[in-house]
């Protein structure tokens, strides 16, 4: 059924967009998601302990494989964690003890903890 005359048709008011945390399209350019900061220092912590844990256990099967594997994630959340602080970053020294040592101070002089 057409609308009367007299009424033009009106339009449904616009949906609310909720922000979903991860979700860099509906922030503003340099804002921070604190829920996306929260996750990659949550992250950070728990395989930080799991790296102790690997170096301090001598009879975990496949120790060295575990290690390495357990070292590049953390590298890879170090990385993230120091794109989302601005902290500049040398793709090609990843995994370099002095690289990442000195990130890790640089997030930790930005407030970051884990």
């Amino acid at each position: 059924m057409p609308p009367p005359a007299d009424r033009s048709p009106r339009r449904a008011p616009p949906l609310l967009r909720l922000r979903r945390p991860g979700s860099r399209r509906w922030r503003r350019k340099g804002e921070l998601n604190p829920f996306e900061v929260l996750r990659v220092q949550t992250r950070l912590g728990i395989v930080a302990d799991e790296v102790r844990m690997l170096e301090r256990d001598q009879n975990v099967y496949a120790r060295a494989h575990h290690l390495e594997a357990t070292q590049k994630a953390y590298d890879a959340l170090l990385a993230e964690a120091c794109i989302l602080a601005g902290v500049a970053t040398d793709p090609a020294a990843r995994g370099d003890e002095q690289e990442r040592f000195r990130e890790e101070v640089e997030l930790t002089s930005r407030g970051w903890s884990w």
